[in-house]
């Protein structure tokens, strides 16, 4: 709902959410445990249907879609469905499946399973908005922590005009939706030290920070689905495009390949986003090594004023 209302409420992001500015999107969905004595059921499903083909698409789809005509349910549903048919299908090139070390120990996992824990993949919105526009999505069990997060990456000016402009797509301004465990919009900026010489440095302005709320998510939708609010459920036709994406990969898909538990998936998921620089391993508090320093609203005006 962050999502949603911060696009279209606001009118500075518009002329900037297009692939004219936006050089890739990053989304993950990681937890820090297992399959909690699930295997069985697990098995049935692995991580592709489990989260990505409906969370994080449903994450995409807010993203991506043009504004609706309306808060009504159904013209939401429609701007969505949209996103979904401009998706190129999912061939096996496009994704990596990861196991975690200890899973086929997991209680009703058989010792030779293939079902993956972890799953990353590359996929393209062929629209006049996002054409070329490369989309990574990733979730998975026993990573190094339990965070979902969306990264849009910005393109860099035009023209290296200071010694210090970003030479790589992945230093460039960025706007980061973290959904949990907490709600955070921010904004990544470069900004002017103190002094004489034209340097600075990239920093995060928070413009949104709350807790979550005291009702647990399923709690949230069996109240919604009980008072008949549809909001936050999808459609029919909106499912049906979405799997029409994953469909080949289902079946044609490449091994699932092990990796430490407590790591962020199989060393083969960076090859897959190597292009735009590798992923950005999200943390609770929204720092990185070697990524922006957060600063507080106040000290970024300080620092501002300094120019």
């Amino acid at each position: 709902m962050n999502i949603h209302y911060f696009r279209f409420a606001n009118s500075f992001l518009e002329p900037i959410w297009n692939r004219n500015y936006v050089s890739s999107v990053q989304i993950t969905l990681a937890e820090d445990f297992g399959v909690r004595k699930r295997g069985a059921f697990y098995e049935t499903v692995g991580c592709l249907r489990d989260v990505i083909e409906n969370h994080l698409f449903q994450e995409v789809a807010l993203m991506a879609m043009e504004p609706p005509v309306s808060q009504d349910f159904d013209a939401v549903q429609t701007e969505k469905v949209k996103v979904f048919q401009a998706m190129r299908p999912l061939q096996p090139d496009d994704l990596v499946r990861g196991q975690y070390i200890g899973y086929r120990e997991e209680p009703g996992v058989p010792k030779g399973s293939d079902v993956e824990t972890f799953c990353a993949l590359r996929l393209f919105i062929d629209s006049w908005r996002w054409e070329g526009v490369p989309w990574y999505l990733r979730s998975g069990k026993y990573l190094a922590e339990t965070v979902n997060e969306v990264r849009v990456q910005l393109k860099p000016p035009p023209q290296k005009l200071f010694d210090d402009s970003p030479r790589t797509a992945d230093r460039t301004n960025y706007v980061r939706f973290q959904l949990s465990p907490n709600s955070t919009i921010a904004l990544a900026a470069r900004v002017k030290n103190k002094g004489k010489q034209f340097v600075g440095d990239q920093e995060e302005l928070s413009m949104i920070e709350e807790e979550c709320g005291e009702r647990l998510p399923y709690e949230r939708l069996l109240e919604d689905a009980m008072s008949g609010d549809r909001m936050l459920f999808t459609r029919e036709d909106t499912v049906d495009a979405a799997w029409a994406v994953v469909d080949r990969v289902l079946k044609d898909h490449p091994p699932a390949l092990p990796y430490q538990r407590g790591s962020w998936g199989p060393k083969e998921a960076e090859a897959l986003i190597a292009r735009v620089g590798g992923w950005h391993n999200p943390s609770l508090d929204g720092k990185q090594p070697g990524d922006v320093e957060q600063r507080t609203l106040p000290k970024v005006k300080e620092v501002l004023r300094t120019g």
